[in-house]
């Protein structure tokens, strides 16, 4: 099969690259906005301190952290013709197209430390086809279901946890029946079984490969890892980030970034999964999620990886950039917003725009957001219910400190018992947790307290 060609992006208009640094500058002096030199009490405030009184509205763009390729300047670009390769060479600079084995194995953790019990046991069915189950004798019949139950017993403050494994028939026959604690392997019998996962929500309870059970004899909970080929994965992955109805170049773009994200967390030998099924990897949905047209663009791209140097590159990636992509030791950074990671090259924020000036992630839902206007009181509340920005009744806020792209590395809270400095995910994080449910939220660090032009 083809390689998919990894070709140069055309830069921006010089005017448009001018209007993102003008903007980025401003942003980062604090000319957006100029602020007063004093609250309206008169209590003195560091010059380029946004002062604050009644009432605060946040103001932004983009969705997500920033680095690497932005899903919807992905999508804006393969509409203009842009195929996956351009678009790869413009969100990961100087990365170059490499191969590994799509059959790789990944490990995916399904279920960490579930808590099962007698009257909730783990309930899993094998769909589709003939399974087996390590140490049970013989093939089990299709929709056949396993259970794995607990009891405990205490010995002064010690507990003890025992398991029970049952396989049932979808007749109701008892198979098996035995005592079993320690961990085993569900295997399927061929290409068309699948391993229904029953606490896992029914729109993404299925899943190809096998399932190891890994029960605990001092704790009553279970996890459960599934392990499959890298290519079978990504036809839960790809989905699950990209819807499938958009553009060919865009899914082929998502796939190879997929694929290299999972193959560079491969630890054979190492631990006992390599990824998560969440956000904390990327996302997994299993087999339910799979759809034809990812199904062909993970075929087309099958084995690609992105490169730097002799390593997989690490090609995080985003929903929305907002016009400018970020360097990642400005996002990457600790709870106070000092830089702690190292530059990477191909991670290099990048203005985001097309050739008329317009960015290509325009058509996404939170482009350009705006937060619930809350009251002084309300913000100083919420803030002072954390240590970490505790400062009495908030007075002003210092939102100087910006990356390439004018997003905040951090946030320093001025009031009017102290001064405490946070990283921009900390801060929006302390609001967003404590907002009322319906009120919209700060959706990325990409915000002031004006009006982005």
């Amino acid at each position: 099969m083809a390689t998919i060609p990894f070709g140069e992006d055309r830069p921006p208009r010089p005017r448009v690259a001018l209007a993102v640094a003008v903007l980025a500058g401003a942003l980062a002096a604090g000319a957006l906005p100029a602020g007063r030199p004093a609250t309206a009490s008169g209590t003195a405030l560091p010059a380029g301190v946004t002062p604050l009184s009644g009432a605060v509205t946040f103001e932004g763009r983009g969705y997500g952290h920033g680095v690497g390729m932005s899903q919807y300047g992905a999508r804006g670009r393969a509409l203009a013709g842009q195929h996956a390769g351009v678009i790869l060479a413009h969100y990961y600079r100087g990365a170059t197209v490499g191969t590994v084995d799509p059959a790789s194995a990944v490990r995916v953790l399904l279920l960490s430390g579930w808590p099962a019990s007698k009257v909730v046991p783990l309930v899993l069915y094998g769909r589709g086809g003939g399974w087996t189950v390590e140490g049970v004798p013989g093939t089990i019949p299709a929709n056949a279901r396993l259970t794995y139950t607990p009891s405990t017993s205490t010995a002064g403050s010690r507990l003890t946890v025992a398991w029970r494994l049952k396989v049932i028939a979808a007749d109701g026959r008892l198979l098996y029946d035995a005592a079993r604690s320690t961990s085993f392997r569900l295997r399927p019998s061929g290409s068309s079984t699948a391993f229904e996962l029953a606490p896992k929500p029914a729109t993404r309870n299925r899943f190809r490969g096998t399932i190891t059970i890994l029960p605990r004899t001092d704790a009553v909970t279970i996890s459960a890892v599934n392990e499959l080929a890298l290519d079978t994965y990504l036809r839960g992955v790809v989905p699950a980030e990209m819807p499938s109805t958009w553009p060919v170049e865009a899914l082929r773009a998502q796939a190879i970034v997929a694929r290299s994200y999972a193959a560079r967390k491969l630890r054979p030998g190492t631990s006992w999964y390599d990824v998560y099924d969440d956000t904390r990897s990327q996302v997994y949905h299993g087999l339910l999620a799979e759809r034809p047209s990812t199904d062909a663009a993970i075929a087309a791209t099958t084995g690609q990886v992105l490169r730097s140097g002799g390593s997989i590159a690490s090609t995080v990636f985003h929903s929305t950039a907002g016009g400018h992509t970020e360097h990642n030791e400005n996002v990457f950074v600790s709870s106070t917003g000092a830089k702690v990671a190292a530059p990477v090259s191909y991670l290099r924020g990048v203005p985001d725009v097309a050739p008329d000036g317009s960015s290509w992630d325009a058509a996404a839902p939170y482009f350009r957001w705006t937060s619930t206007t809350w009251s002084v009181a309300q913000l100083s509340g919420w803030l002072a219910a954390d240590a970490r920005t505790s400062v009495g009744t908030v007075l002003g806020l210092d939102l100087r400190n910006r990356g390439v792209s004018g997003r905040l590395l951090g946030v320093t809270v001025h009031g009017t018992t102290g001064v405490r400095q946070v990283s921009a995910d900390v801060f929006r994080s302390i609001v967003n947790a404590r907002k009322p449910g319906s009120d919209r939220p700060i959706r990325s660090n990409l915000f002031t307290l004006a009006p982005l032009q």
